[in-house]
């Protein structure tokens, strides 16, 4: 009896510690108010000055205005995401949310297994049936989309009208279908003002680790400026951050990803194609606080202010009034439905 009593006590000993076991990278839930939600965020992390930082401003902004508690987990390799979303499902989080389209995938697993739980997949790849339409997540999971081809049509005309040169450049993080919807954007927004001008593109690799190389992204970006292009426009993460050194190497032009990317690189950076990160992580917390909250896929384009370009204080000398003016047509004409901005290769 005694030796069960042992064995017993062992077993529960060892409950209590995986209680306290997490993923590396995990962060302890806010005190407060409001409701619980947890955030895994994509391969690179908190720092990145692009898509995660907008994720995590959108979930602090939650915290100041609906009180809600927030748990952060940035993730190491491989199993450490998957293990991070279940998690947090597990704890009963009213919202989880996987920051990248590389959680795809489990999200969509974990909403089946936890259908009380609701989740949000912010660049979400919506999979398609054999007649290429598309299959609708589970009911509690939400698939935050951006048009990011519309975005990068403007600052592709953008280039395009200063670069002072008919060569443009693009470094694209891994070689995948979403970023190639930068890549083709851009590319239609540089053809739209410029029909004779050449877009060079090339990217960092093929796995997710090409997202955090800025050696890499320098490397790139230095050949292609010593070939003639004026303007770079990266779609690569914290690679991009090489790109910006390259452009102060070279005294030549870059434009950011997903943020507004001036201060990386001030008087360097053109412009900025921006993700409404923050707002899609804000809104879909806010739509679980007011029990609005539904499943189901979401474009989140121009006419959403999910994408836009930066056009400010801090870069409107780099911009000619009558560049602005014509790049603004074109958001009109794209919003109007009267240019049909391609995604895919």
């Amino acid at each position: 009896m005694r030796k069960l009593y042992l064995v017993l006590a062992a077993l529960l000993a060892a409950h209590v510690a995986l209680l306290f076991v997490h993923p590396s990278g995990a962060q302890q839930l806010d005190t407060g108010a409001g409701l619980d939600v947890g955030i895994v965020f994509d391969l690179g992390g908190r720092g990145d000055k692009s898509f995660n930082d907008g994720a995590y401003l959108g979930a602090e902004r939650a915290r100041r205005e609906l009180g809600a508690r927030v748990r952060f987990i940035e993730p190491g390799e491989g199993s450490d995401r998957e293990a991070g979303l279940r998690l947090l499902a597990a704890e009963g989080m009213e919202l989880v949310v996987g920051v990248g389209f590389i959680f795809s995938d489990d999200l969509t697993q974990l909403a089946r297994e936890y259908p009380n739980v609701r989740f949000a997949g912010v660049d979400y790849a919506v999979a398609l049936d054999s007649i290429g339409n598309a299959i609708q997540p589970p009911a509690n999971l939400a698939a935050l989309k951006f048009r990011e081809e519309e975005g990068s049509f403007l600052v592709g005309a953008l280039a395009a009208l200063v670069g002072d040169s008919k060569k443009v450049g693009f470094v694209g993080g891994m070689d995948f279908p979403l970023i190639h919807k930068f890549e083709v954007g851009y590319r239609a927004g540089v053809k739209a003002v410029c029909p004779d001008c050449e877009v060079v593109a090339q990217y960092a690799g093929v796995t997710p680790e090409a997202f955090r190389n800025p050696g890499r992204g320098q490397e790139l970006a230095l050949s292609q400026y010593q070939s003639g292009v004026n303007v770079i426009f990266h779609a690569s993460g914290s690679t991009g951050l090489g790109v910006f050194e390259a452009a102060r190497r070279r005294g030549k032009l870059a434009i950011g990803v997903d943020a507004d990317q001036y201060a990386e690189a001030p008087g360097y950076i053109l412009t900025s194609m921006v993700k409404g990160v923050d707002e899609a992580v804000f809104d879909a917390i806010k739509q679980v606080a007011d029990g609005s909250f539904r499943g189901g896929i979401f474009q989140l384009g121009l006419k959403e202010r999910g994408v836009n370009y930066v056009y400010d204080a801090n870069n409107r000398a780099l911009i000619p009034d009558a560049v602005h003016a014509r790049v603004e047509l074109l958001r009109r004409e794209i919003i109007d439905g009267k240019i049909d901005v391609p995604s895919v290769k």
